[in-house]
């Protein structure tokens, strides 16, 4: 902001007006933060509806005939949210805002229905447990991610690194199927994400200055809603298959 007086008579004083810029910056930031927030748990619940009725029935649901029945369409639904994610990452500049709306909340139903085994394979009990001790985790993270005034773009860069080796990590050990290599997975991605998730909101938090008052926001706000998704379903994942009790 650029430091000027005004010498006319009755002028607002420069500490003035910075006062009010920043009141208005201040309440734009939480307007934004806000909407990012309502879709990122707008789009938890409705994957959490869709995989709870898509598996109503235990052993008899869709879930259990599609996801533990083989064929194509366990496959397609597998992999559709992957789908989603990577057609908003490298074609989101190019949609419409409502475009990229609906596309992110293709991918919550399409989440819904790839996560629906969670109920037919963990008690209900150890998902609740794992869904709030999530919340809580997250709450606390996102705000010191908000708040902090450290830089935490090394950390990021570290924790992108790190999710990589946990991807080549959880694909190895499809094939070698261990026990406690598999717990060694899931401590660690719980750490990740949470740091992802510090990381994630400030990152979202910075990226309001630069896109404020423009068309860019609205995109922002949905990408920015998509991470904070991911790093939360991926932490719940991670604390279900440490703590969770199979049925």
């Amino acid at each position: 902001m650029a430091n000027w007086s005004d010498p006319r008579p009755g002028a607002t004083p420069f500490a003035t007006a910075t006062g009010a810029r920043g009141e208005a910056f201040d309440a734009g930031l939480r307007s934004y933060m806000l909407s990012v927030y309502n879709f990122m748990f707008s789009g938890i619940l409705l994957t959490g509806l869709v995989a709870m009725f898509f598996s109503w029935g235990g052993m008899n649901s869709p879930a259990a005939h599609v996801m533990m029945g083989g064929g194509l369409l366990r496959y397609v639904i597998m992999f559709a949210p992957l789908g989603f994610v990577f057609g908003m990452s490298f074609g989101g500049a190019r949609m419409s805002a409502g475009t990229l709306q609906a596309m992110f909340w293709g991918f919550a139903v399409a989440m819904g229905l790839s996560l629906s085994t969670v109920f037919l394979v963990y008690t209900s009990t150890s998902i609740a447990q794992a869904f709030f001790a999530t919340a809580a985790s997250f709450a606390g993270l996102s705000l010191y991610g908000y708040t902090t005034k450290r830089d935490l773009s090394a950390f990021g860069t570290f924790l992108i690194m790190g999710l990589v080796g946990l991807i080549v990590a959880s694909l190895l050990n499809l094939f070698f199927q261990s026990g406690p290599f598999a717990l060694v997975i899931s401590f660690v991605g719980v750490l990740i994400f949470a740091g992802l998730t510090a990381y994630d909101t400030q990152r979202t938090k910075s990226l309001y200055a630069q896109v404020a008052g423009t068309g860019a926001e609205q995109h922002v706000v949905i990408m920015s809603a998509l991470n904070l998704y991911l790093d939360f379903i991926n932490m719940f994942l991670f604390i279900l298959r440490l703590f969770g009790n199979r049925n």
